[in-house]
């Protein structure tokens, strides 16, 4: 009896130490999938891309994903200076020619090799697009010339201090020769590019899918898959950041800023951009036409308190066309001055004492429509009736560059320091419609300043003719300045590596998961 006793105790000893093995096995591997480290990213924008071709497009939207996908010849470091990219090494021979050493190996997603042929195509492919060729319609392209497959050398037709940083902008994105011609007028939904991630899919308004390209010549990014997804109500993106459904959030809402940055989980990072937002007019139309018009509109908004309530915060009051990050910005510029009275009174002498009736333009950014329900009530008090019209962005982008609104509420980005991007595209009357001046702004003595700017070597001279530029502006009301941008963005606190950019398009593949 007490033998059996004693295997029974024995055999019940067996089977908990059985039971406590196993147990401990599988709390370990709980322990292992939980500290298994995350291996796709998950980003939330506020817009979908308008296109994935590089020259089809010049929108921030677009180039956050194009950012991924594609290489330039050269980048901006964080001290904004250029260094080469798909370039090994650049040098400037003489005042119009350019020379750049590739890098050897480099793979198009395709698997195909970047040669120097690759680079005089997308350059060419570059000068003639309307959305960039103010960035690089001053190459020459008579002129390249190729001793091998890894040098190519070209001019411009002018003097341009700010072409080499220009050629860091995503239009200046190399393209594989042969993908563009096989695709033909489908690349847009098939883009071939040498970046670290490569494209896999887009559902428009939904969502972009990337994969890691592992024949990357660099560094490779620690995770494998990005997703891109569209989620236009900024309540909407702090949520998904919240509960975990993305790791990363653009344009945080001043409604949400405070939250997030309680909570534990998250971070918010903060930049001044190097956006200008404004109201623009079509001066092409009537009563636009008329400069006093224009300016009665700008005496009679008072855009502090427009951006203090819309805002709340983020970004600061513009004062002119040209922002506080980008070279030459003059600091001594003032806001417009609110004066009822003045606009009345100009309004009168314009032959509109009883106002008119007109529209605001805007996309469905949260912001921007609560400005256009400010200045709708602001321009009620001089008698000008203005209809607010809320658009898609890609409707809203189309509408503009046809001339087909009265005002409008939109931001330029100057993607370089360079004030020629800040000015040259919006401002220019060339440039009228889909080159980037959506006021069909014309001005003889603006055009000749701005190309004056152009060409001239960086110096107290040139930064006289851009201030010139932004006091002439001010002057012509073809806008009023609304505020410089900030770059708000939420990610999770296991993200780590991200670096909010002022130019408004963030690299994501360095970014890594604690």
């Amino acid at each position: 009896m007490l033998k059996k006793k004693r295997r029974v105790l024995a055999l019940m000893a067996s089977l908990c130490l059985s039971v406590s093995l196993f147990t401990g096995c599988g709390k370990s591997q709980t322990t292992q999938s939980q500290s298994k480290v995350k291996d796709s990213l998950m980003v939330a924008t506020a817009y979908d891309a308008k296109s994935l071709d590089p020259h089809a497009v010049n929108d921030v939207a677009s180039s956050n994903v194009m950012t991924q996908i594609y290489g330039t010849l050269v980048r901006m470091n964080e001290k904004n200076e250029v260094v080469p990219m798909l370039a090994d090494s650049f040098s400037q021979l003489d005042e119009l020619t350019y020379e750049f050493k590739l890098k050897k190996g480099v793979k198009f997603h395709n698997g195909e090799e970047m040669k120097a042929s690759d680079v005089k195509f997308s350059l060419e492919r570059a000068a003639k697009s309307a959305l960039v060729s103010h960035i690089f319609g001053d190459i020459d392209t008579n002129s390249f010339k190729m001793p091998d497959d890894y040098t190519i050398s070209f001019k411009t037709k002018v003097p341009a201090a700010g072409f080499l940083s220009g050629l860091s902008h995503t239009g200046g994105s190399i393209l594989s020769e042969k993908a563009v011609k096989a695709a033909g007028e489908k690349y847009a939904m098939s883009p071939v590019g040498t970046g670290p991630f490569k494209f896999v899919s887009w559902t428009k308004g939904d969502r972009v899918e990337l994969e890691r390209f592992n024949d990357f010549y660099g560094e490779k990014p620690k995770f494998s898959k990005m997703t891109i997804r569209v989620i236009p109500e900024p309540t909407n993106r702090a949520i998904e950041l919240e509960s975990g459904g993305v790791d990363i959030a653009y344009e945080i809402s001043s409604n949400d800023i405070k939250r997030i940055e309680e909570n534990e989980k998250l971070q918010i990072t903060r930049v001044i951009d190097n956006s200008t937002q404004y109201l623009g007019f079509n001066n092409q139309k009537k009563p636009f036409n008329d400069i006093k018009v224009r300016q009665a509109i700008s005496y009679a908004l008072n855009t502090k308190s427009i951006v203090e309530s819309a805002w709340r915060g983020v970004g600061k009051v513009a004062v002119g066309p040209i922002g506080p990050n980008v070279r030459y910005s003059d600091k001594s510029l003032q806001a417009h001055e609110y004066n009822v009275e003045k606009a009345k009174e100009l309004l009168k002498e314009a032959g509109y004492e009883k106002g008119f009736k007109t529209s605001i333009w805007t996309n469905e950014k949260k912001e921007r429509v609560d400005m256009a329900t400010i200045m709708q009530s602001q321009l009620k008090e001089v008698g000008i009736e203005a209809e607010i019209k809320i658009l898609e962005w890609g409707a809203y982008l189309d509408g503009l560059s046809k001339g087909e609104h009265d005002m409008f509420i939109i931001g330029w980005t100057c993607q370089t320091p360079d004030p020629d991007l800040a000015v040259y595209a919006p401002l220019h009357s060339s440039k009228a419609g889909t080159g980037g001046n959506y006021s069909f702004f014309k001005n003889a003595k603006v055009d000749e300043l701005i190309m004056k700017g152009r060409v001239m070597k960086d110096s107290p001279e040139r930064e006289a003719v851009y201030k010139e530029i932004q006091k002439e502006v001010k002057a012509q009301a073809p806008w009023v300045f609304l505020s410089n941008g900030e770059q708000v963005v939420g990610t999770s606190k296991n993200v780590k590596g991200f670096v909010a950019s002022p130019f408004g398009y963030h690299i994501l593949y360095n970014v890594s998961f604690q």
